[in-house]
């Protein structure tokens, strides 16, 4: 049980990509990206509903290893007060930027030193929902299968293209010889994000930390910084909402109806309608 334990305490070594999986719908989410499952774990005793008993058949004949169990270990290693009765170990996806192939227009979401879990969760999230090609990690301050990146992602880390890049200079070169617009989010910047830089067919967006912002090795590449109009007291938003309106934002100047044909039509009701 110990890669468990490592993986739901996010104790294990800095490359290890294991992730834990509970609950229903975050075994749905397996199920439906066809992800690996290492070790399926299930107790009878706590499957109760007719999709948790769909999961847990499915998964015992798909995992490489699968076992019942009762509730006081999944209790030790399930970190909800409220257990499904399902628990997997799988691996997250390993994707390298040379792998990635975009067409004639693209979306990238560059997170540059996020420090906590569920922001990068909800950035990975939010670059699903607007169909974004991939999220770019640049000083990674926290792993993509950390447990709360994964619930607040609703699961979508399983299948959005991550990559990583150790600094800005490298990250920026690799969007310019994409032909990559860069538009950086700058509570400073004295253009408004809607005065159409975000309008080019390839463009990538970078968000930056919320106590320290973006990193300073972008402005030596060519960069838009634009900034969203604050009408109260607080200088900023937090940062999985400002990146929601700029990839929005890019969608809309974009990818209007019968414009790009590469765009995915919206789907009605999503992970979060279904919450």
């Amino acid at each position: 049980m110990r890669p468990f334990l490592a993986a739901a305490r996010n104790t294990a070594p800095p490359d290890e990509d294991h992730v834990v999986v509970e609950g229903t719908w975050a075994h749905e989410m397996l199920l439906a990206a066809r992800t690996p499952v290492e070790t399926f774990l299930w107790c009878p005793e706590l499957v109760r509903t007719p999709e948790a008993r769909r999961c847990a058949d499915v998964l015992r004949a798909r995992a490489e290893t699968a076992y019942e169990i009762g509730p006081k270990v999944l209790t030790r290693l399930c970190g909800r007060a409220r257990s499904d009765g399902l628990l997997a170990l799988a691996r997250l996806p390993r994707r390298t930027a040379a792998e990635l192939d975009f067409g004639d227009r693209a979306l990238v979401l560059v997170a540059d030193g996020i420090e906590y879990a569920g922001n990068l969760g909800t950035l990975i999230r939010t670059a699903d929902a607007c169909s974004a090609d991939c999220v770019v990690l640049v000083r990674r301050q926290v792993r993509p299968n950390h447990p709360r990146v994964f619930v607040a992602s609703r699961g979508t880390v399983l299948t959005v293209p991550v990559v990583e890049f150790p600094d800005p200079v490298a990250a920026a070169a690799w969007l310019a010889r994409r032909g990559f617009t860069v538009v950086v989010a700058e509570p400073g910047a004295t253009r408004d994000y809607r005065t159409g830089d975000l309008s080019s067919p390839r463009t990538a967006v970078v968000v930056g930390s919320e106590g320290r912002g973006v990193s300073s090795g972008w402005y030596a590449a060519r960069v838009r910084p634009v900034s969203i109009p604050m009408f109260g007291t607080a200088d900023s938003l937090n940062v999985s909402v400002s990146a929601a309106l700029l990839l929005y934002e890019a969608r809309r100047t974009r990818a209007q109806p019968g414009q790009d044909p590469s765009c995915r039509s919206p789907r009605t009701g999503g992970a979060a309608a279904r919450r």
